[in-house]
C-alpha cells in the first residue's frame, strides 16, 4: 500500500475524505490518442469526479509546434491553469480515465512550472468508480485566478540535448513504450515515424510499473525491481521518453516515488522517429556494460 504523498501520489480514500476542501483542486488529465472513438472532453462531460476541471494536454501546449502537446512557455501555462481556477498555493490532484497514465503527464507539467503541491490519484477514475464513489456530469464552472508559473529546465530535455547525450552517455535514456515498439517489431501508432529506439536507451514499458488488476502504481519494492530488470544504474542521471511525452511521465513518477528525479524528453519518438538524420536502433536493449 502506498503512503499518501501530496507531492506524488494519493489514494482514492485520501481524496474522498478531502473532496471539496478549500485549496484542493481536482483535474481530469485524460488523454486519448488521435482517432479514438470518443474524445476525452466528451468523456469528461459524461462523468467525472465531483468538482473536477478538465486539463487538456493538447490545448495546454505549444500550439505553434508541429509536434503533439509540446509544453507551452510559462506565461501560457500560467494563463491556462489560472483559467481552470488553480492558484499557486493550491493542492492539485490529477487523475485520468485509464488508471495511472496520462495524469502523470499533468503532474510532471505542474512540477516543470514550479508547482510542488501536485499529486496523481493512484488508480484514477476506474478505481474511484469501482469503489462506488460519487460522480457528476457536465462542466464545473470556475472563476479565473492569477497564476505565476516558474520554470525548472532540469526536468526537460530537448532534441539537441538528446543528441549530445549520444556521445557523452552522461544520462540513462529510459523508453516507456512497449517492447515490440522499442525493438521495431511493430509499426508506430504516430503516422510517419520510423520504427526502433534511440541508440543506447533502455526499455521499461510503463505497464510494467502498474498493478494489472487496478492500474495503481506498484509498491516501492516492485518499482525498484522493474528498474533493476530494465538495467538502470542507481545514481546515474535519467531521462525518460516514450511515444509523445505522456507515458514517459509515468516512469518519472515511479522514479520520483523511489527518490530519483528524472527529466522527460518532451519530443520523444514523435520527434526522434521522424524521417531524417537522427540515428535509430532496433532490437532489444543491451545490458549496461555489455
Amino acid at each position: 500500500m502506498i503512503v499518501d504523498r501530496p507531492d506524488a501520489l494519493v489514494r482514492t480514500e485520501w481524496l474522498a475524505a478531502r473532496l471539496g476542501n478549500p485549496g484542493l483542486v481536482v483535474l481530469d488529465g485524460t488523454f486519448m490518442m488521435p482517432g479514438a472513438e470518443r474524445g476525452a472532453t466528451d468523456e469528461f462531460h459524461r462523468a467525472h469526479i465531483p468538482g473536477a476541471r478538465f486539463f487538456d494536454i493538447d490545448r495546454v501546449a505549444d500550439r505553434r509546434s508541429p509536434l503533439p502537446h509540446m509544453v507551452p512557455d510559462p506565461a501560457e501555462f500560467g494563463a491556462a491553469v489560472g483559467a481552470l481556477g488553480v492558484g499557486n498555493n493550491d493542492l492539485v490532484v490529477v487523475y485520468d480515465r485509464d488508471g495511472t497514465t496520462s495524469g502523470a503527464r499533468v503532474w510532471w507539467m505542474f512540477r516543470l512550472f514550479g508547482h510542488d503541491r501536485v499529486a496523481v490519484l493512484d488508480g484514477g477514475l476506474p478505481k474511484w468508480q469501482a469503489e462506488g464513489r460519487p460522480l457528476e456530469t457536465g462542466v464545473t464552472s470556475t472563476a479565473v485566478r492569477p497564476y505565476g508559473a516558474g520554470w525548472r529546465p532540469a526536468l526537460l530535455r530537448t532534441r539537441a540535448q538528446m543528441c549530445a547525450n549520444l556521445d557523452s552517455r552522461a544520462e540513462q535514456i529510459v523508453d516507456a513504450r512497449s517492447a515490440d515498439r522499442f525493438t521495431a517489431a511493430v509499426a508506430e501508432p504516430w503516422p510517419g515515424r520510423r520504427r526502433g529506439h534511440i541508440p543506447g536507451s533502455l526499455n521499461l514499458p510503463f505497464v510494467d510499473l502498474l498493478d494489472p488488476r487496478d492500474k495503481t502504481l506498484l509498491p516501492a519494492a516492485g518499482l525498484a525491481e522493474q528498474c533493476r530488470r530494465a538495467g538502470l544504474q542507481p545514481g546515474k542521471p535519467i531521462v525518460t521518453t516514450c511515444g509523445s511525452g505522456v507515458t514517459a511521465c509515468i516512469v518519472s513518477l515511479a522514479l520520483f516515488v523511489l527518490g530519483e528525479e528524472a527529466a522527460v524528453y518532451d519530443g520523444s519518438w514523435a520527434e526522434w522517429g521522424l524521417p531524417g538524420p537522427l540515428p535509430v536502433a532496433a532490437g532489444a536493449a543491451r545490458s549496461p556494460g555489455v
